[in-house]
């Protein structure tokens, strides 16, 4: 009878272990599926306060809300680039999440008035640059 008792809580305890190994090779692999998305945004002459002001508006939340994940904004330290460009990355859990987010996002009633409100004085953005990364084995981003 405790031989059996013992056979149990080691059975017991070696599941336990490996849905905790498990788990944890889980987690791994989705981070290691993550694929990045950067992003270039080129302004209008003397609009890129209009761009920024819609970001911090309210336009990253509804990013965050669409399923999309920020690592960061960024204006280059250029002088020249700095006068007209914005540059963000997004992570996503695989190419098809982002296009689902992008989907949401842009069908989400509430950027509609936002965008339509940022451009009443002319478009903001001349031109957008999207490019998908894949983090190498050795990347801290993996």
């Amino acid at each position: 009878m405790i031989r059996t008792h013992a056979k149990t809580i080691g059975l017991v305890v070696l599941a336990f272990a490996a849905g905790i190994a498990v788990n944890q090779y889980s987690v791994v692999k989705a981070q290691s599926n993550m694929v990045y998305e950067l992003r270039t945004y080129t302004t209008a002459e003397g609009r890129l306060p209009n761009l920024l002001a819609r970001f911090s508006g309210g336009e990253v939340s509804l990013f965050h809300r669409a399923g999309m994940n920020s690592v960061g904004y960024w204006v280059p330290d250029d002088p020249e680039l700095s006068e007209n460009t914005l540059i963000y990355m997004l992570a996503h859990e695989s190419r098809e999440a982002a296009a689902a987010s992008w989907t949401r996002f842009g069908e989400n009633p509430e950027w509609a008035p936002m965008r339509a409100a940022s451009v009443a004085d002319g478009p903001i953005v001349t031109q957008v640059e999207s490019m998908f990364l894949n983090p190498t084995n050795f990347s801290p981003a993996r």
